[in-house]
């Protein structure tokens, strides 16, 4: 499976599902490689995406393992790929306990999922399957039983942490939530209030303590040090020197998702494939 060094993240709310279609031939024009759908998706949520193009590759970017069942998730992808071989990511997360109030052992339960999928009649590749994973025995999971992690809301230090605890051959996929404005003000007022929601959840809390960050970082919004790190803002290009710091740190893939536009960010989207992709 080819997703390419360059791809996009981002739910269907912003546009609605009904445009997903629209946003997926726009994202393939421009030539990012891959679609990571968020919004905590279920397998069958993909298939407008992969409808509307014909090489861009979608992923759950990522399947709620408290919300599926391992058996389902292994029929409803084992039709998906039938219908779109080698076009189908399926990223898989534990979550956060302030969502689920079932959430007991993750590695555990993490564990149990994917022997699910693999006791399944047709269980999913291990080669086109990732975990979202953060903490160290999460990634050495991710590296024993997938082809490697999708991270979300970290930084530069914890893409090198996570190819150093892989090692070689293992996806390295993290996302990188940004603001493409060079207004200072506007730009840091997008990213502060996206980032409210996720510095309440501690397994993102904790990571980021674990890579230096201190408690006063995430007080008040986030410190200007956290929310630099965590969601550059500026021109596509000073974005795109933070994507490379990504990729020179050993991810294989970043993914990008743009704040701050209504809609379809149909201008970010562009200005940032002009700034990454050849």
């Amino acid at each position: 499976m080819d997703i390419g060094d360059i791809g996009i993240w981002t739910s269907y709310r912003p546009f609605g599902s009904k445009r997903a279609g629209e946003a997926a031939k726009l994202a393939e024009g421009l030539g990012y490689g891959a679609w990571w759908v968020g919004g905590s998706p279920h397998v069958p949520d993909i298939r407008p995406v992969l409808e509307a193009t014909s090489t861009l590759v979608a992923a759950t970017g990522i399947l709620n393992v408290w919300s599926n069942g391992p058996g389902d998730t292994a029929a409803a992808d084992a039709v998906l790929r039938a219908d779109f071989p080698g076009r189908f990511m399926l990223g898989v997360g534990i979550g956060h306990p302030e969502a689920t109030s079932d959430y007991h052992r993750p590695l555990q339960t993490m564990r149990a999922f994917l022997d699910g999928l693999d006791a399944s009649p047709s269980p999913p590749p291990v080669a086109e399957r990732c975990l979202a994973a953060l903490g160290p025995k999460m990634l050495d999971l991710a590296g024993e039983r997938t082809a490697g992690t999708h991270s979300y809301f970290t930084t530069v230090d914890h893409t090198r942490f996570a190819r150093d605890r892989l090692g070689p051959g293992k996806l390295v996929a993290p996302e990188l939530a940004c603001v493409v404005d060079t207004d200072p003000v506007r730009a840091k007022a997008v990213a502060r209030d996206y980032a409210k929601l996720y510095l309440g959840l501690h397994n993102y809390t904790k990571n980021l303590l674990d890579l230096g960050f201190i408690e006063g970082d995430l007080t008040d919004g986030g410190s200007d040090r956290l929310i630099d790190a965590v969601i550059p803002q500026g021109s596509a290009e000073q974005i795109a020197e933070v994507v490379r710091a990504h990729l020179d740190a050993g991810a294989d893939h970043v993914c990008v998702q743009p704040l701050g536009e209504e809609g379809i960010p149909r201008k970010s989207w562009t200005a940032l494939a002009q700034a990454l992709i050849d």
